[in-house]
């Protein structure tokens, strides 16, 4: 009972107590919950019809669809420029299909299984023509090599390790076309859908079939605005409002952008640092001159080109060392010679020319034994079979192998980084022999029995040795740079104040306008996205810290000028206000010149007003007319045109795209031409297909799409 009465006199302070460790309790679960919001939202690459990616599922579309380019191309690595296309093209499929989805959904368009097998019977689609399923009879895809191939996809992965690879790849590309071909479809129809909704009848046909052939010959006055002075036009304050509330919707942008100021310094070498490498050319050259074998030489000096030794065509060296190989002679080496479009130094030494054939049809036996002795004699032993008039492929067959024909080309091997000797030996035979020689060729493994069977494309190949260097900058050229600029950065931390000063310290202040998160570089250097990330923080008037980028060769800094919401820009906006001010000034110069061409009543009469007087021939109402006398394009004269008959002059000047016109019909005529009113109307009909293929521009503004791509790549 004491006790109880000692708690009850601090009921109070324990009630306080037990609160407090509820509400911290509480709080903690709380901020916990806020922490994984926004280590979710870190994650989230973008957002579509709220929709969120993250960047874990992004990036496996990414490598499936590099999977897919790499095997299209034949490549096995894809540089920087090709992965911001893959990015960007998956990004750009993403947000299409999502919003096609989103709008069949509703309209309840699917694409079937059924849909898809027709599709694969008729086997005409154009991605279908992109896979390994292909009739090289027929050259059309082949919807039976597919399901050939889908039925031993599954038994080979057990049966065969070996191809299981190859299996794989093959099936992750198909999976990928199928998936593409459905997304097609379900756009096909959505677009389709649209384009039946706007028809074409006879009437319309007709109507367009005279719009497009109907033709009249004009004597043409042209009075053109640049007649006029801009000075000699003052717009006043409402005059620019009410043409910007007239031309708002084109000042709407669907996603926020950023004006910069930036400061980019290019670290180039010094003098001193060109003086060391001349130098070291010279001593390339002297080794080059002496050496039997280039190859130490080249590798040596860590040359952008690799020595294979081997006889290659000219394709494979870079064009401007190819451009020098037919004006060398065997055995001479090139002058040292600098090129300034990729920045390098040269140097080439022809170590040989000669004919040879471009492609080469050969068979072969493998011969392996537990000494490299009794392969040999395994291997003279077959080479004598053959020269007694053995058959190649019976001998091939005993020793478990094939010898079926097969071509070596040029292409195969001239793009290699390094070759073995084994490999080398083996190439340089192929090369020389003659049609139907044998030749035993040893080899680290054993022998190689070869026959040469066919050479075609006889070219000239050329063994060259390239000494190819960046002409690079020192790293006592760089830290001078960088020290010098980050004085510059430490010094003059605002806006006003690197303004002010830039140009003092040799630097070049430098503008750009309506930056997004969509660009992969910033001002188009390389490695800039950490620039980017910090550009989207920021606030106006800020100044960014020091960025090295580029290719470890730039240093950059960046000042937010101006941040541009989503939504209208305002008349204040200075590229706004420039083009609002330009209409303005074309619409009073409009005015001014209609007055002086209103009281003319023939081309001698606006001839002697100033007018340009000039034929026009060839107008339609269906194309607007080019004006040479203005350089530009009027479709408002070419409805004008039409409306008026043959010997008329036109009753009001006309305004247009650059200037006023007063003109006199003096003919009229038809093409030579058919109407049919069923080709037409199909014209008409894919014309409505193109202006319904404009609705994913609509789709995408009310979307609210949201890209944050620069904050992962």
């Amino acid at each position: 009972m004491a006790a109880l009465g000692k708690i009850r006199q601090h009921g109070r302070v324990l009630v306080g107590i037990i609160g407090f460790g509820l509400f911290a309790f509480i709080a903690e679960e709380a901020f916990r919950s806020c922490e994984s919001t926004r280590n979710d939202q870190r994650q989230q690459v973008g957002e579509v019809l709220g929709e969120k990616i993250n960047v874990q599922d992004f990036q496996k579309l990414v490598d499936e669809y590099t999977d897919v380019i790499k095997m299209q191309q034949g490549e096995t690595n894809l540089n920087e420029a090709q992965l911001n296309q893959v990015k960007d093209m998956v990004w750009n499929t993403y947000v299409q299909s999502k919003l096609v989805e989103n709008e069949a959904e509703k309209l309840g368009l699917t694409v079937t299984d059924e849909e898809i097998q027709n599709i694969l019977k008729e086997g005409t689609n154009p991605l279908l023509m992109q896979t390994p399923f292909i009739n090289q009879q027929t050259r059309r895809f082949d919807v039976n090599a597919l399901k050939q191939f889908l039925a031993q996809y599954k038994t080979q992965q057990q049966a065969n390790p070996q191809m299981a690879e190859q299996y794989a790849t093959i099936y992750k590309y198909w999976t990928f076309i199928e998936k593409t071909l459905r997304q097609q479809t379900l756009a096909e129809k959505y677009q389709s859908l649209l384009a039946h909704c706007i028809l074409s009848n006879p009437v319309e046909a007709k109507m367009a079939f005279n719009e497009s052939n109907e033709e009249s010959n004009i004597q043409l006055a042209s009075f053109s605005y640049s007649s006029i002075n801009d000075d000699k036009v003052k717009p006043t304050e409402s005059e620019l409002k009410d043409k910007y509330s007239e031309l708002k919707p084109r000042f709407k942008q669907a996603v926020e952008s950023r004006d910069i100021k930036y400061i980019d310094i290019k670290v180039n070498p010094s003098a001193t640092d060109r003086a060391e490498i001349n130098k070291q050319f010279a001593g390339y050259a002297k080794d080059l001159a002496s050496a039997a074998d280039p190859s130490d030489v080249v590798r040596k000096s860590t040359s952008l080109v690799s020595y294979l030794g081997l006889p290659v065509s000219k394709s494979a060296y870079p064009s401007d060392i190819a451009t020098l190989l037919d004006s060398m002679s065997v055995g001479s080496v090139s002058k040292v010679i600098e090129n300034k479009d990729d920045n390098t130094l040269n140097l080439v030494k022809l170590v040989a020319k000669q004919q040879l054939p471009d492609s080469v049809q050969y068979r072969m036996i493998q011969v392996a034994a537990q000494t490299p002795a009794e392969a040999h004699t395994k291997a003279d032993s077959i080479v004598k079979a053959l020269a007694g008039g053995a058959d190649f492929e019976v001998l091939a067959k005993k020793y478990n192998q094939t010898g079926e024909k097969a071509w070596m080309t040029t292409a195969q091997y001239q793009g290699a980084s390094t070759m073995d000797k084994d490999s080398k030996a083996y190439i340089n035979a192929l090369n020389t022999m003659a049609v139907n020689e044998v030749k035993n060729i040893a080899v680290t493994q054993g022998n190689i029995i070869v026959q040469v069977l066919d050479r075609k494309g006889m070219i000239d190949k050329y063994t060259a040795a390239v000494v190819k260097r960046n002409i690079e900058f020192s790293k006592d050229t760089y830290r001078t740079a960088y020290n010098k600029f980050s004085s510059f950065v430490s010094a003059y931390q605002t806006a006003e104040s690197i303004e002010k000063n830039a140009a003092k310290n040799g630097y070049t202040l430098q503008e750009l306008n309506d930056v997004t998160t969509s660009g992969h570089y910033l001002a188009g250097i390389h490695s800039t996205r950490e620039a980017l990330k910090w550009l989207f923080e920021a606030k106006e008037g800020d100044v960014s810290p020091m960025y090295e980028c580029g290719d470890n060769d730039h240093l950059l800094l960046v000042v937010l000028n101006k941040i541009h919401k989503e939504g209208y820009r305002e008349l204040s906006d200075p590229q706004v206000l420039e083009m609002v001010k330009a209409e303005v000034i074309k619409d009073k110069k409009a005015e001014m010149l209609i007055a002086k061409a209103k009281d003319c009543k023939s081309l001698a009469a606006a001839k002697a007003k100033g007018a340009n007087v000039a034929a026009v021939n060839q107008i339609t109402f269906a194309a607007p007319a080019f004006i040479a006398a203005t350089g530009a394009s009027e479709p408002a004269l070419s409805g004008a045109v039409a409306a008026t008959k043959k010997g008329a002059f036109s009753k009001e000047p006309v305004k247009g795209n650059a200037g006023v016109y007063l003109f006199q019909v003096t003919s009229k005529n038809s093409r030579k031409a058919k109407f049919d009113d069923k080709s037409e109307e199909q014209r008409l009909r894919q014309t409505y297909m193109q202006y319904a293929s404009q609705f994913m521009n609509e789709l995408y503004l009310k979307a609210h799409v949201k890209d944050n791509r620069y904050l992962f790549f």
